[in-house]
Parts: structure tokens; C-alpha cells; sequence
């Protein structure tokens, strides 16, 4: 991710890291994911890109990330509380039924004001934002592995992912682990 950087934009560069992440499914005998719901608008493209493309093997445009962090709080704040209700209510479950929530590690702030309007306590919320950084996609993959590794969180129990990213697009899936 960080090729993809200008190190001169103090408001982009100091939030992203570089990092992989990904999940291995099994087959079950229960259903490990509850519910999901994904949403892409290109209406709102402009708030997180990278405006330049290649072409032929030319770059043209800014090869480089751009951000409106405003715009990009306020608009995940509400998407990510939209995805989290309607995956929930595909699950027939409600917040109560949350045991953990793992969310994009984008922003403490905007991870808590998702938390906040979920009404769930940030004690069931993973935080590893403040060890990897922004990693982007990999970021939830990242916080689940932490998360079952330390033993926070164990078989049984339901977790409730959710992340946006650029172009715009954000989601959330249930699990039950």
C-alpha cells in the first residue's frame, strides 16, 4: 500500500500501512457465516482513490492515494451502521447478539462511532489499528487472526465484521465462530 502514497501528504501517509491478511474456510456442519451485505456507489468515488491509471504501461493522472478524511468519516459512520443493521436483520439477530465487533482499523474515531451508534461497548470492539495502521483490506483479516490468536475471542460466538474502502465501497458479515 504504501507505493501507493505521496510521503508529502502528512494527511494520508502517516495513517496507512502495509500488510496482507486472509481467511481459511472449512466445510461445516453449521453455518459459520450468518449474514452479509455489500454495497459499492461510485457517487462517491472522489473521497478515496487513487485518481491515475495505467494504460499500455504509461501512468497517467496522480498514481498516488487521495482522501477527504471528512467525508470519508461521515459517510463510513452511517454505511457501516446500515450494512451492520441490515446484515443483523438477514440473521434475525439484533446488537444484543453481538459478542464481538471487528471492524475496518481504518480510525479509532470512525471505529467507535460505528460502535457507538450499534450501541455496543468498545470493550467488545477489536482494536489493532494502533499496532498495523490503516492496512486497508487487510486490516479485518489482520484484527480476526489477533483477535482468535490471543484467545479474545473464542468458538461459538458471533462477530460482526464491517469495512469500507475506496471507490466507495463497504459491508458487513456475521460469523459465528
Amino acid at each position: 500500500f504504501s507505493r501507493l502514497l505521496d510521503f508529502n501528504d502528512r494527511t494520508t501517509c502517516v495513517l496507512f500501512g502495509d500488510g496482507a491478511g486472509a481467511v481459511v474456510l472449512e466445510a461445516s456442519d453449521t453455518p459459520g457465516i450468518l449474514a452479509s451485505d455489500l454495497h459499492a456507489d461510485g457517487r462517491h468515488v472522489g473521497i478515496l482513490c487513487v485518481p491515475g491509471h495505467v494504460s499500455g504501461g504509461q501512468v497517467s493522472g496522480l498514481p498516488l492515494l487521495t482522501m477527504d478524511g471528512p467525508a470519508v468519516f461521515k459517510l463510513a459512520v452511517g454505511v457501516l451502521e446500515s450494512a451492520a443493521r441490515a446484515a443483523l436483520d438477514k440473521a434475525g439477530l439484533t446488537e444484543a447478539d453481538i459478542d464481538w465487533l471487528i471492524p475496518h482499523q481504518a480510525n479509532i474515531r470512525i471505529m467507535q462511532g460505528t460502535a457507538r451508534k450499534l450501541k455496543l461497548s468498545t470493550d467488545k470492539m477489536v482494536v489493532t489499528v494502533d499496532q498495523h495502521g490503516n492496512t486497508s483490506a487487510a486490516s479485518i483479516p489482520l484484527a480476526l487472526d489477533h483477535a482468535v490468536r490471543s484467545g479474545q475471542v473464542k468458538p461459538g460466538e458471533t462477530v460482526l465484521l464491517e469495512g469500507v474502502g475506496g471507490g466507495f465501497t463497504w459491508g458487513a458479515v456475521l460469523l459465528k465462530m
